[in-house]
This record gives C-alpha cells, sequence and structure tokens, in this order.
C-alpha cells in the first residue's frame, strides 16, 4: 500500500526576508540528460506544481544547463506561480563569470529573474567576489535571493563576516536520515540565524530505501520506504526538502508523504537504526 492522496496543502517555510516557499519541493538533478526524456520529466514538474510543489531547483551543471531548459518548459505559462531556485558553478563564480553565468541561466529558463540563486559549492574564487557579483543581481532585479550550497559551518561564519553575507537566504546541503553530520553544528548554526536548510538527495538516491528499519516504520503507516525517509525530513518543520521525480507516480509518492505522521516510537527507532553524530563530521557532498 502506497501513500497517494495528497491532503490540505504544501507547509510554508519563511525565509529570512519573511517571504514563504514550500517545505517541499521539486529536483531536477538528472533531468535534460536524455532528449527523448525532457517531455515526460517536464510533465512530472508540471504535476508537481498542480499538487502544489512549486519550489524548483535546479543548476547551469545539470546536464549542462540541460536541466534548465526542461525547467522552462515545465513551467511555461505558470512562471508567477513558481519559486525558481539555480546555481552558479564554482569556476564560473568571478565577478563578470557570476553575472555571465546568471544571464545564460536566465535564456535557458526563459524567464526574467531567478528567485533563489545558490553558489552550488566553494572554489578558488574569493567568496567576497562572488558576494560581491550575487549582490550586483539582486540589485538589477535579475535574482531576487541569494543562497550557498554545500557550504559547511566554517563557510557561513566566514560569510557572514563579509559586508552583505548577513542577507544569505538559504544553504543546500546533503541531508538525508543516513547523512546527519550536520546536526552536530551547521544545522544548529543556521537555525539560530534562522536560515534555512535545504536538503538535497533526500532519500539518498535510492539508496536507503531496503533498510529494514526505514521498511518497517513506513510499512505501520502503509506508506513507501521512500515517503518515510522524506516524512523524517518534514516533521521537522524547518527544512526544505527537494526531491527528485520524473514520474507521475513518484511525484505523487512524494507530495503524499506529507500526509506522513510519525510518531514519537517512529523517530526513536529510526535514531537508533540512523544515529545522529556525536562529534564534528566534515560536510558530505554527492
Amino acid at each position: 500500500m502506497t501513500r497517494q492522496d495528497p491532503v490540505g496543502p504544501v507547509p510554508r517555510l519563511a525565509l529570512p526576508s519573511g517571504e514563504t516557499v514550500p517545505i517541499l519541493g521539486q529536483g531536477t538533478w538528472r533531468m535534460g540528460e536524455r532528449p527523448h526524456a525532457r517531455r515526460e520529466e517536464a510533465a512530472a514538474l508540471r504535476l508537481g506544481l498542480d499538487l502544489g510543489m512549486t519550489l524548483i531547483d535546479t543548476a547551469e551543471m545539470y546536464a549542462d544547463g540541460g536541466a534548465e531548459e526542461v525547467v522552462a518548459e515545465a513551467i511555461a505559462g505558470r512562471r508567477d506561480e513558481v519559486f525558481l531556485v539555480s546555481k552558479v558553478l564554482p569556476y564560473n563564480a568571478s565577478r563578470k563569470g557570476t553575472i555571465a553565468a546568471c544571464e545564460r541561466s536566465l535564456r535557458r529558463l526563459r524567464t526574467d529573474r531567478i528567485d533563489l540563486y545558490l553558489l552550488h559549492w566553494r572554489g578558488r574564487v574569493p567568496l567576497a567576489e562572488t558576494l560581491e557579483a550575487l549582490l550586483q543581481l539582486q540589485r538589477d532585479g535579475k535574482i531576487r535571493h541569494w543562497g550557498v550550497s554545500n557550504f559547511d559551518t566554517a563557510d557561513m561564519e566566514e560569510l557572514a563576516r563579509l559586508g552583505g553575507g548577513e542577507q544569505v537566504a538559504a544553504n543546500q546541503v546533503l541531508y538525508n536520515l543516513t547523512r546527519r553530520g550536520i546536526e552536530y553544528d551547521l544545522l544548529p548554526w543556521c537555525r539560530q540565524r534562522r536560515i534555512p536548510i535545504m536538503a538535497y538527495s533526500p532519500i539518498e538516491q535510492g539508496r536507503m530505501l531496503r533498510h529494514p528499519v526505514l521498511q518497517r516504520v513506513a510499512a505501520r503507516h502503509g506508506a513507501t520506504p521512500a515517503q518515510g525517509a522524506l516524512a523524517w525530513l518534514l516533521w521537522q518543520g524547518d527544512i526544505l526538502v527537494i526531491p527528485k521525480a520524473a514520474r507521475p507516480e513518484h511525484v505523487r509518492e512524494n507530495r503524499a508523504a506529507l500526509a506522513l505522521q510519525l510518531t514519537a516510537e517512529d523517530l526513536a527507532e529510526l535514531d537508533r537504526a540512523f544515529p545522529a553524530p556525536t562529534r564534528k563530521v566534515p560536510l558530505e557532498m554527492l
């Protein structure tokens, strides 16, 4: 049995600006890689919009811009419904390079603005230089908010010391039941400052779904293991979760995870099977 029927609206989380976004969105990693699949991928994203998952995350890196083109097809005629997230690669993150990369993404996305633009991860370009470009893009109206991805605690502290760095709107990192390292220091640091964490690969690309404890917890609720893994992130209430789904049944499965209410017993069982960190763990990436 699979929970398939969405119930109620998607809860929303406030960004530092006060604007709210849905806590369950849609990822696009690996979309756009197969030309024959693009129409189906765009249709899956449109279904997600219909179901209230109006945050769509993409990046210039995904399929060398191909994922952004899929998103453009999906949101055609519906742009104002969507909170659109994209990312600049670190080797494009000089002042001029960031602006040029953003303009390329805007063309592929066929839009005049990106709602949240992230530095995909840190590279050799000084952070202050990238920040200068992000602030310029924001002043020019090409992006509405900016943020970072794959930033550990020390990176966030460095960013916060820069002029304008306190305006960071989100940090997108790898976070799921099997990757809980951020709970030791990064997640508390961001929570204290009300900087949302956006969790990518929330089901570890499917690798965790055969875990017997996750299967047992999900089965108690008539849910799938993927829904159990998503529900564990969603119950926290202040995590933005962006699973990727390229097929309608998976879109509906992800959306229905919001209806799964984990009990204290479920959470304790998952904690025993997937223990929280007891020491600093370097930030993991996929």
